[in-house]
């Protein structure tokens, strides 16, 4: 049964303190890779949902793009990027596909597996539009593919990689398949985003995705999608969880077990709540529930976890948390009370690469910042 995130839920959001994350000095922030902005990222994990450790530091996979005069447009240029962080710091080990063999016309965002033997990765992405596309489209498909792991002279190598595979396709019946929205950031619909889950205590395979539902009447109707790996396919379900008539992009979700249940996580911002409704700000938020299946119960109450801070409300998004309860995320823009509607502006105050770490601590319906 697909559990609501609902308005009254968001309303609650108000009538408390709002957690915040730490306040981000945009002039202590360093570039982990010079002239290439980088945003949402990924570790390569175990199947169990812990970082996989590999050649003394953790493969990284991130969202990157050439340093451009206007921030946004790097999403429509986007590849995924391969880095070895270590205590050393970030080695940079360049695109982690072969240029022209996605399937879309950019890379977005998604999440990557290890075998246990560690000699192979699975890769879940984002094929966004077509390749060879003459005008970029906001076409979704979700795809996967294969490649072996080598360490020569400890330097992590994937390659070569399977011809990737579209996992599931949106059916136009439960997620929407015209993913359009009006194009602008912000309003576009959502196939997006796979995250692997494996459910331990039933065995069964999972991808959590961003979607957004078919048959709603609202412009605001993300949801977090699942498909069930059924006799070696994906097979499409009921979402997890519904913002039907609240939300429209539950960005990036993903599933941890801890403590003998199961956290949703997800991203959103203020921009994307309906606008006749209660509005939440740009923060990581979540659901909590005892089954995989659900009921899912919105965390703190509300669903909000935490949120940038008031004096920089949009300094960081698309956090992820990992297995050990670690939260990473990248560094969009500090310091500004909004968003620029010059670009100049936006680049000046553009992060554009890993934030700290920070770190939750989960005790049953509750989440909070360590």
């Amino acid at each position: 049964m697909t559990s609501p995130w609902t308005r009254e839920a968001v309303a609650r959001i108000a009538s408390a303190p709002i957690p915040t994350a730490p306040l981000i000095d945009l002039s202590s922030v360093t570039s982990v890779l010079a002239g290439i902005d980088l945003w949402d990222y990924w570790p390569v994990q175990e199947r169990d949902g812990s970082t996989a450790a590999i050649a003394g530091g953790a493969l990284q996979m991130l969202l990157c793009a050439p340093i451009l005069g206007d921030p946004d447009a790097r999403h429509g240029i986007a590849r995924i990027r391969l880095m070895h962080q270590t205590a050393r710091g970030w080695h940079d080990l360049g695109h982690v596909l072969p240029d022209g063999f996605a399937p879309g016309s950019r890379e977005w965002s998604g999440s990557a597996i290890i075998d246990e033997a560690h000699t192979e990765v699975t890769l879940y992405f984002t094929a966004a539009g077509r390749r060879g596309e003459p005008v970029l489209s906001f076409e979704q498909r979700l795809f996967e593919a294969r490649a072996a792991l080598t360490i020569m002279d400890g330097i992590p190598r994937l390659g070569p990689w399977s011809q990737p595979v579209e996992s599931v396709a949106a059916d136009g019946r439960v997620y929407q398949s015209d993913m359009t929205g009006g194009g602008a950031i912000g309003t576009i619909k959502a196939f997006r985003d796979p995250a692997w889950f494996r459910d331990p205590t039933a065995g069964k395979e999972y991808l959590v995705f961003a979607g957004s539902l078919a048959a709603s009447s609202s412009n605001w109707n993300g949801a977090v999608g699942i498909a069930r790996r059924d006799k070696g396919r994906w097979v499409l379900t009921d979402p997890l969880i519904s913002a039907d008539g609240v939300n429209n992009e539950l960005e990036r979700p993903h599933v941890v077990f801890h403590a003998g249940r199961f956290y949703c996580f997800w991203s959103t911002q203020a921009k994307v709540f309906a606008a006749d409704g209660p509005v939440g700000p740009n923060g990581l938020y979540g659901m909590v529930a005892d089954r995989f299946v659900g009921p899912w119960r919105p965390l703190n109450g509300s669903g909000l976890v935490f949120a940038n801070p008031a004096a920089s409300p949009i300094q960081a998004y698309s956090w992820l948390v990992l297995g050990d309860l670690g939260v990473i995320a990248f560094v969009d823009r500090p310091g500004l009370p909004a968003e620029p509607t010059d670009p100049e502006a936006a680049r000046r105050h553009f992060g554009g690469t890993p934030a700290q770490p920070l770190r939750l601590a989960l005790d049953g319906d509750r989440a909070v910042l360590v």
